[in-house]
């Protein structure tokens, strides 16, 4: 609870994954992936608990093991063509009420509690009504653009861009995943975390926004978290 509001950290986590085959179960360091988001809500000041939704067994009775309550999600709730919205949507409605709903993807475990509380605090600095992290585009999408099926470059960068500095270009911001804050009243509503107003950015560094994806991200955010 903060300023007499509640929270609930959500944690939605599938069995299946394509690209990278039981990824919210594998050993980062020395817990499973799914364990670095339980512990981060947690430990959390603000956060009045924490519940992950998942298909599989084995992802609930480890989140169980790190003290983290569950809810079983139906299968239709878990396939490719399922939203997190209708995931989240089913936890609420099979669950207590309050006042805000905390989103926090498995798959970014760089993301710590520090994180979760500066972004509520923000929250209600800002008196909102959403909160979604961000952090700094690595490259301009100024420097991309499509190509034509013969690949010619001709009008690819833009004239106003040419023999620009990316240090002269203006800085862009991608959603990075790991915190989405939302009204649970709003987010009903409009089912989705990305409210039509009244919602701000989090930023945070790049380093702390890896997004687990593939095997490439999974050995990078080892790599980062053994640093």
């Amino acid at each position: 609870m903060y300023k007499s509001k509640t929270f609930l950290a959500v944690i939605l986590a599938r069995g299946g994954s394509k690209r990278l085959p039981h990824k919210n179960t594998m050993m980062l360091r020395d817990k499973p992936l799914i364990a670095w988001s339980i512990e981060a809500g947690l430990n959390s000041k603000y956060i009045d608990e924490v519940v992950l939704s998942s298909d599989d067994a084995k992802i609930l009775d480890i989140a169980l093991e790190y003290d983290a309550k569950t809810i079983h999600r139906p299968a239709h709730l878990a396939s490719d063509e399922s939203s997190s919205f209708d995931a989240v949507e089913h936890l609420m409605q099979n669950y207590k009420t309050y006042d805000y709903i905390v989103l926090l993807q498995p798959t970014s475990p760089l993301r710590t509690s520090k994180h979760i509380n500066e972004a509520i605090e923000l929250l209600l600095e800002k008196k909102a009504d959403a909160i979604v992290s961000v952090c700094e585009n690595e490259h301009s999408p100024l420097w991309s653009n499509t190509l034509p099926k013969d690949d010619s470059l001709e009008g690819f960068i833009r004239e106003e861009v040419k023999g620009k500095r990316s240090q002269d270009l203006p800085k862009y911001f991608q959603l990075n995943g790991a915190i989405y804050i939302c009204d649970a009243k709003r987010l009903l509503e409009e089912k989705s975390f990305f409210l039509k107003d009244n919602i701000f950015a989090y930023k945070m560094q790049r380093e702390d926004s890896i997004d687990i994806d593939e095997e490439l991200d999974f050995k990078l955010a080892e790599l980062l978290l053994n640093s």
